[in-house]
């Protein structure tokens, strides 16, 4: 009997191949990303980790198509991300990605339910059930009419990891997500997004300068200088 064939290989969920990126300012241009090349698997928890202006959160948002590499290519499962239409670009982030930013992004005037709502509205839906289960799992079931200026930090980013998972993405991108928090703040709160992460398979990608956070996930990756470092 024949051995069974190899299974084919698996394509990266994500994977940026000789990024580089340029800022203008005034007459000085300033060399973010310089070449950089990553994969990112399916499922996998993916730390980057770098001194403030290494480039960590450049890489992150033109990983996330939040930002056009000035050269090289970014790849979401196998097709280029930013050889789409603008409009089909949006369906992928608003559909197959998720957000979680250092400020929180909410919007002041809209309660909890409300902005955990936001990208099932802009996708055309809305799903006020599922919004409300993902308050309840992430603990906030009672403040789902409170506005954002009424929830403590902790609280904000709770509704931020909510949110980012309304409309079911396979990709979780999370920058400094408890740079704003005191460190117990910060520590349930990311147990909180590694938790969710894991349980619903979700690929993750954060961005922190904080070394013994990035040692939570399955690869850590150090910038320095715009390239990635070992």
């Amino acid at each position: 009997m024949s051995d069974p064939a190899p299974a084919p290989p698996r394509t990266p969920i994500l994977r940026a191949d000789n990024v580089f990126r340029t800022f203008q300012i005034g007459a000085n241009r300033i060399e973010v990303l310089r070449g950089v090349t990553l994969s990112v698997e399916r499922g996998e928890r993916l730390f980057l980790r770098g001194a403030s202006g290494a480039g960590k959160t450049s890489l992150l948002y033109t990983l996330a198509g939040l930002e056009r590499p000035n050269e090289g290519a970014v790849y979401f499962d196998g097709e280029p991300l930013y050889g789409q239409s603008p409009n089909r670009q949006a369906r992928i982030r608003n559909r197959r990605m998720g957000y979680v930013f250092q400020n929180y992004s909410l919007l002041p005037e809209l309660t909890a339910l409300e902005n955990v709502l936001m990208p099932s509205l802009i996708g055309g839906e809305r799903d006020a059930a599922r919004a409300r289960d993902l308050l309840e799992r992430v603990g906030l079931g009672a403040r789902v009419a409170h506005l954002p200026n009424e929830m403590s930090g902790g609280e904000q980013q709770r509704v931020a990891i909510a949110r980012a998972l309304m409309n079911d993405p396979e990709v979780i991108f999370a920058d400094e997500p408890t740079g704003n928090l005191d460190s117990k703040t910060g520590g349930g709160v990311m147990d909180l997004l590694l938790g969710v992460i894991s349980e619903q398979r979700k690929t993750l990608v954060v961005v922190t300068h904080d070394s013994a956070l990035a040692e939570s996930g399955d690869r850590r990756v150090e910038l320095a200088d715009g390239r990635l470092r070992g």
